[in-house]
């Protein structure tokens, strides 16, 4: 049961850095007009994902000033999901699996 929970884990982050990734391709191709913000399907996604970010964005934001106009708070976050990933997939393996000690 345990397992799951981690596996759940896991995927939970994993579609949250998809979700971060999506919104800074999508802010990015809006920046340089390579897409048109009329575009209702760009548009709704760019939402959907601005809506779930933001909220997760916003205490890197107050800590994290932009630097010659680029956002590094998405950067950030996607940095430390990764190594919490990695930390769940350590004590999956580890304590769980019995795949090696703590050392």
């Amino acid at each position: 049961m345990i397992h799951i929970l981690f596996e759940l884990i896991r995927a939970i982050l994993g579609l949250v850095q998809v979700v971060l990734i999506v919104y800074v391709v999508i802010s990015w191709l809006y920046a340089f007009d390579v897409v048109s913000r009329r575009n209702q399907f760009v548009a709704s996604v760019w939402e959907f994902t601005r809506r779930l970010s933001d909220p997760i964005l916003r205490p890197l934001r107050r800590i994290i000033p932009p630097i010659a106009g680029v956002d590094l708070s998405v950067l950030i976050l996607l940095l430390l999901l990764y190594l919490l990933q990695v930390e769940v997939t350590w004590w999956l393996e580890r304590l769980l699996l019995g795949r090696g000690g703590f050392f």
